[in-house]
């Protein structure tokens, strides 16, 4: 299980009663899974290594169990590490192909496309550490055709990175996704003002300020016409972490950053089992450092959802301190609630009449069979004003335009009336 030129770290002879050959065996085992980690995005470095070695000699190595929360407490940092150390761990340490793999770095070959097929989708950040040095498919085309399908498959190519999947996503497409959210300009909504400003040959005929200029003017009536200020209305981002939504987690506290960047007021709530508010660390300029602080804050990554309990929190806690001004609320969940009582429509129902517009943003619309079953998301469902998707690039960009929409009485989005059709007929089937 080593691959060829490594260089491996001279640790101490391991205890005798642990064998001497198979000890070193680990160990250089334990280096090569380590720059596994590292090559798919995770914070690892020697110090690890060592941490690593030094706890796999405290346990019991013929317990897989022991062996792997040794190896999470020394290499798991951060709540969205879990899911990519899960990965490595299956496939390094318990696939049995594994060896078939590790010898295909020895020879300039193709990947199968069995092996492509079998392999889950979520896996394409490790498959691609293991091979690092894999060279490129040789191309077929000749060089006179190269250059007249160059532009459509560029363009293809930038196409299908914008609908993909974000847990489909490699390690180098998650970093260029994350500075496409970074770069991002989604429009804040706004409201009209009180207060009036020159508009112009467009707007109201303003008697005042007509009458001021007036007398400026010597008495010559020169029109004035105004329209009212507009102002950035609050956003308010409410953000499910719980363990349905690991997958999506980091993308979306990236896509709240980019938004708490913006001009306006954004205050933003986390949720699993209990709500936290990270507006201050959102703050920050620096994203990474960003999703740092608030991982050092929140309790309760990857855990259950109840999504009830945390709105009845926001309503009674936070409601009236931030939902002023014609706030926008984003609530951004699957739906998937854990919370035993029924309160959790009534609670969806009240924070929908304290703000201007609940949005409702949900992964699971990424589906086309998609079909809302489940109770929490017939609760939710019938107090939303819009409910779209938020899964890949395009469903991020597709939102501008419901933030960027007018706000007349009864406004909702234009596919509120289907899904919620689609409500009751499974309510009628039930």
């Amino acid at each position: 299980m080593t691959t060829p030129n490594a260089t491996i770290i001279d640790f101490p002879a391991p205890r005798r009663h642990r064998g001497s050959w198979r000890g070193m065996k680990l160990a250089e085992n334990i280096t090569h899974f380590v720059r596994t980690l590292r090559r798919a995005g995770m914070d690892a470095g020697p110090a690890s290594v060592l941490d690593c070695v030094e706890a796999s000699r405290e346990i019991d190595l013929g317990n897989r169990d022991e062996f792997y929360h040794a190896l999470a407490s020394c290499l798991v940092k951060r709540p969205e590490d879990r899911l990519l150390f899960d990965q490595a761990f299956h496939i390094f340490w318990r696939n049995p192909r594994l060896m078939e793999k590790m010898r295909d770095l020895l020879l300039p070959t193709l990947a199968r496309e069995a092996e492509a097929e079998e392999a889950p989708p979520t896996a394409r950040r490790i498959e691609e550490a293991l091979r690092p040095d894999a060279p490129p498919p040789p191309s077929t085309i000749e060089d006179s055709e190269r250059v007249e399908i160059d532009m459509s498959m560029t363009s293809s190519a930038d196409e299908h990175f914008r609908s993909m999947d974000f847990q489909l996503m490699s390690a180098a497409e998650i970093a260029e996704a994350e500075h496409v959210i970074d770069v991002m300009r989604l429009p804040l909504p706004d409201r009209p003002s009180r207060r009036f400003r020159p508009h112009g040959s467009r707007g109201r005929l303003s008697f005042r300020q007509t009458l001021r200029r007036m007398t400026r003017n010597g008495g010559l009536a020169l029109p004035v016409r105004e329209a009212p200020r507009r102002h950035p209305r609050p956003l308010v981002v409410i953000c499910d972490i719980s363990g349905s939504m690991e997958r999506y987690s980091r993308m979306l506290l990236r896509f709240t950053h980019a938004l708490t960047q913006r001009r306006g007021t954004v205050h933003s709530f986390l949720f699993g089992t209990r709500l936290t508010n990270i507006s201050r660390q959102m703050q920050g300029r620096d994203p990474d450092a960003a999703l740092r602080n608030v991982s050092t804050l929140v309790e309760d990554w990857s855990g259950g959802t109840r999504i009830s309990s945390a709105i009845a929190s926001f309503n009674r806690d936070w409601s009236r301190r931030v939902l002023g001004q014609g706030a926008v609320v984003l609530l951004i969940t699957d739906g998937l609630d854990r919370d035993s009582d029924d309160n959790l429509g009534f609670e969806i129902e009240r924070l929908h009449k304290s703000c201007a517009r609940l949005i409702w943003l949900n992964p699971l619309l990424r589906f086309d069979g998609f079909e809302p079953r489940s109770a929490g998301i017939q609760q939710i469902l019938p107090h939303v004003d819009a409910f779209v998707p938020v899964h890949s690039l395009d469903s991020m960009a597709d939102l501008a335009g419901v933030l960027a929409a007018d706000l007349p009485a009864g406004w909702q989005h234009h596919d509120l009336d289907a899904w919620r059709d689609r409500l009751r007929a499974v309510q009628a089937e039930i």
